[in-house]
């Protein structure tokens, strides 16, 4: 990229930080035995210590609802550019792009009715890591504050893609086939490697082995979302 863009395309900083490793405009990158050993290892520590801000933040900013549920994201502080009072939150950037791939205004400035909101779901009502083979349960209280539509989506947490299992879709929303709410409008999902009687239509395979997270998507939030008047449930463990 750098090769193939101007040289102005990018910040300087971090143009600068690309350069002290030797990837330089105009210049072929040969990194010698001793640089390669250094960036084998970084990119290791590096890799690991992004999953551990990833899947398991410790930054209380980036959860909705602090002290009372597990959901998250990076852009949970209003800044699609990481900033906090002048301060570029490195964490939340961090977190961001190597969950996702682009962030715009939008994201983080969705109307009422319109748009979509994200949140992401690693852990239980515990605060332990989700588990494939273990089953759970999510509910989420009626009225659902989704003008459009709601969705489950689940993603492998070495991947970062759509977890790959014979149910082929990777999740669902409340438009796909068989799904059933409650009598009073909520909807009751299950995570977990087979289908509990009688919810199959209710259900998101998930693969024993595999540690995975889950995003929540609300198409057209509406007003109990924005003010946090509605909250979903938790990962609950069923036995």
């Amino acid at each position: 990229m750098i090769q193939y863009e101007p040289a102005t395309a990018w910040n300087p900083e971090l143009v600068g930080q690309a350069g002290a490793i030797g990837m330089k405009k105009g210049q072929e990158f040969k990194p010698d035995e001793r640089m390669q050993k250094i960036l084998k290892e970084a990119a290791a520590i590096a890799n690991a210590y992004a999953r551990t801000v990833v899947f398991r933040p410790r930054n209380e900013d980036v959860y909705f609802y602090p002290g009372k549920r597990q959901w998250y994201s990076p852009l949970a502080g209003g800044s699609y550019e990481f900033l906090d009072n002048g301060e570029r939150v490195v964490d939340d950037r961090l977190s961001f792009y190597y969950y996702a791939t682009g962030s715009t205004p939008m994201m983080v400035k969705p109307m009422v009715g319109k748009g979509s909101i994200y949140e992401i779901g690693s852990t239980d009502i515990n605060g332990e890591p989700l588990d494939g083979g273990k089953t759970y349960k999510v509910t989420l209280p009626s009225p659902i504050p989704a003008k459009d539509f709601w969705s489950f989506m689940v993603y492998d947490n070495q991947t970062r893609s759509i977890l790959e299992t014979d149910q082929v879709t990777g999740g669902l929303d409340s438009k796909s086939e068989g799904v059933k709410l409650q009598a009073d409008g909520s909807a009751t999902v299950y995570f977990g490697p087979k289908a509990p009687k009688g919810q199959e239509g209710n259900w998101v395979q998930t693969m024993p082995g595999k540690g995975y997270n889950v995003l929540l998507r609300l198409y057209g939030p509406l007003k109990p979302w924005f003010d946090k008047t509605w909250m979903p449930g938790d990962f609950e463990p069923v036995k």
